[in-house]
């Protein structure tokens, strides 16, 4: 597993992940995968494709994911308020 990918769903971070860190964490895995931290031109094309589609289905995961002692309406509350 890659050490710079973290946890994207509650209770590890706090709030719901943004586009962002889902879209960096797609980065990495294929960085990883691939063996290239930035492809030649030749492959980028299949490289931003596969950064995409692993974005979208982590995206999609996290949606569906239901934690435990944690209702799906206190994931989008703002701690501490009433």
């Amino acid at each position: 597993m890659c050490r710079s990918i973290k946890t994207l769903r509650p209770p590890a971070i706090p709030e719901d992940a943004t586009e962002e860190e889902i879209r960096a964490a797609a980065l990495q895995f294929v960085r990883k995968i691939s063996g290239f931290r930035a492809p030649a031109a030749h492959n980028r094309e299949v490289f931003d494709h596969a950064v995409d589609v692993i974005a979208a289905a982590t995206a999609e995961l996290l949606a569906g994911l239901e934690v435990r002692g944690r209702s799906r309406e206190a994931t989008s509350e703002v701690p501490g308020g009433a």
